[in-house]
């Protein structure tokens, strides 16, 4: 499956990290769009996006506030989380409130790409708690 086409929102507070994963997706085809906390998420999907890559600690909204909000307005929105914080408990809790993917940082490129196109097929890990 080409990942062109994919419209991709990335959401991370830190910047430098959200910017470079949004130029290393950039050379890998997609276009992604960027924001830097859950506020400025929740406007960027009001555009049509397929998939959210979605970290979980961030100053005021957090991500699973991100994702209750997102999964309520845009369901059919599937979102990845990718934090460098997080074990079972979040893990578990993230899949049972919709996200379809629960990777860590650091996070190998191809592995991300992966779970996008994954997303985009509705193969999700999260059947498991379904």
């Amino acid at each position: 499956m080409s990942l062109k086409g994919i419209k991709v929102l990335l959401v991370d507070d830190e910047r430098r990290f959200v910017e470079t994963l949004a130029e290393r997706l950039s050379m890998r085809g997609l276009a992604p769009r960027v924001a830097h906390d859950g506020q400025q998420a929740l406007k960027a999907v009001t555009m049509p996006t397929d998939v959210i890559v979605l970290d979980l600690r961030m100053p005021g909204m957090d991500g699973f506030e991100v994702l209750r909000s997102v999964k309520q307005n845009n369901p059919k929105v599937q979102v990845i989380i990718l934090t460098g914080h997080g074990g079972d408990g979040e893990e578990e809790m993230a899949y049972r409130m919709g996200a379809c993917d629960f990777l860590k940082k650091p996070i190998d490129i191809d592995d991300l790409l992966q779970s996008i196109r994954l997303a985009c097929t509705q193969q999700f890990k999260s059947d498991v708690f379904h």
